[in-house]
C-alpha cells in the first residue's frame, strides 16, 4: 500500500529539515513525500540527509533512488488548501498528514497500516507526543497539555492511551485513504484551525466510517513556547471551537468544552458577589484554594517545570474561556468552502 505524506509549510525551516530527515528513516518500503511551501524553495537549502547520504534535491527528484520528494509551492494560502493541493498529485494509497513541527517514529507507517487492513477504517490518528529535545518552555507547555486539568479525556493525543475509535482527531498526524478524501472533495474549507474537525465530521457522520486512535502510531510534535505563543495558539483553539458549537455541535457541543468558560464566568461573578456577602465570600474563597490547590497537585508531577506550569495552567483555562465565549458569539470566522 503506497503512502503520501503530505507536509504544509510557509517556508523552509530547521523544525522541517529535522522532519524529512526522520521522514527518510521511516521502515517502511513504498512512500513519498510532498512539501507545500509558500514559495518556491531555493535549491541551497534542499540539502537533506537520505538514506544514502547528503543529496541536493531538485523539484520531482527521487532521494537517493528510494524516497521521491515533490516540492509544490502553493502562494500564501492556508493548510487545508494546500492538502486538497497535494491530493492532485499525490500517488498514494493513503495519504498521510503530518505538520512541519513534528516528525515521525520510524515504525509510524507500519503501525497505522495495520488499522487500515480493517476496511471500514477510513482514518487512522496517533499521539503527537513532547520531544525531549525541546527547551524548558516548550516541555511546560507540553505538560500543559497532556495534564488532565486542560487535556481532560483528550489526554491521550499528547501521551499515549488505549486504542479506541474517536470522531474528531487533529491533522498534525492524521492518516486518511485517499478514495474518500476524493469522495468528500477534500479538506473543502478555508479554516485553519478547525478544518480537521470538518473533515472528522464527514467521515464519520457522512460516510459513517471509522476513525481509530492508535497509541502505536506515534509522532514527536515540538510544542509552542509559554507564555505568549502557548497561549495564543489556545486562543485560536477555543476562538474555532466556540464558533464550531453552532454550525458543528454533533462533535464541538460537548460539556467539556464549554468547562473554561463556566469556571471564568464563576470567577468574575463570584468576585462581585463575595464582595457583598460574607457567606459567599467564604464559599468563593474556598472554591479558589481547591482550585489552585488541584493546580498545585498537577502542575508539581514535573518538579522541575513546575514555575512554568502551575501559572500556564491557569493562564491556559482563562485564556481558552475567553474566546471560547467570543468563538461562541461571533457571526462569522474566516471561511471558504
Amino acid at each position: 500500500m503506497t503512502v503520501s505524506i503530505v507536509i504544509a509549510v510557509k517556508a523552509w525551516q530547521s523544525n522541517l529539515e529535522e522532519c524529512l530527515a526522520k521522514c527518510l528513516k521511516i521502515d517502511y518500503p513504498d512512500f513519498e513525500l510532498i512539501i507545500l511551501p509558500d514559495e518556491p524553495i531555493k535549491e541551497e537549502l534542499l540539502s537533506v540527509q537520505c538514506r544514502s547520504g547528503g543529496l541536493n534535491l531538485h523539484y520531482g527528484i527521487t532521494c537517493g533512488g528510494e524516497v521521491p520528494i515533490r516540492i509544490i509551492p502553493t502562494g500564501a494560502v492556508k493548510p487545508a488548501l494546500k492538502r486538497d493541493l497535494a491530493l492532485k498529485s499525490a500517488k498514494g494509497e493513503i495519504i498521510a498528514f503530518l505538520d512541519d513541527d513534528a516528525y515521525p517514529a520510524s515504525d509510524w507507517l507500519k503501525n497505522a497500516l495495520e488499522d487500515f487492513k480493517d476496511l471500514e477504517v477510513a482514518a487512522v490518528g496517533g499521539p503527537s507526543v513532547t520531544p525531549e529535545s525541546d527547551n524548558l518552555r516548550q516541555k511546560a507547555s507540553g505538560a500543559v497539555y497532556s495534564s488532565f486539568l486542560v487535556g481532560g479525556k483528550f489526554i491521550y493525543r499528547y501521551i499515549p492511551g488505549r486504542r479506541q475509535e474517536v470522531d474528531d482527531y487533529p491533522s498534525c498526524n492524521f492518516l486518511v485513504r485517499k478514495s474518500l478524501l476524493l469522495q468528500l472533495g477534500g479538506f473543502n474549507t478555508d479554516f485553519w484551525p478547525g478544518e480537521d474537525t470538518k473533515l472528522c465530521l464527514e467521515i464519520t457522520k457522512k460516510l459513517k466510517k471509522k476513525i481509530i486512535y492508535d497509541p502505536k502510531v506515534l509522532v514527536y510534535h515540538h510544542r509552542r513556547q509559554v507564555f505568549l505563543p502557548h497561549l495564543k495558539q489556545i486562543a485560536s483553539y477555543a476562538m474555532h471551537r466556540g464558533y464550531f458549537v453552532k454550525i458543528y455541535p454533533q462533535t464541538s457541543f460537548r460539556i467539556a468544552y464549554f468547562i473554561p468558560s463556566i469556571f471564568l464566568i464563576g470567577l468574575v461573578a463570584g468576585f462581585f458577589l463575595a464582595l457583598i456577602s460574607k457567606p459567599l465570600s467564604a464559599i468563593y474563597l474556598s472554591v479558589l484554594i481547591f482550585y489552585l490547590m488541584l493546580v498545585f497537585l498537577f502542575a508539581i508531577r514535573k518538579l522541575r517545570l513546575f514555575p512554568l506550569v502551575f501559572p500556564a495552567i491557569i493562564l491556559t483555562h482563562l485564556t481558552y474561556g475567553i474566546y471560547f465565549l467570543k468563538g461562541l458569539f461571533v457571526f462569522g470566522l474566516d471561511e471558504r468552502s
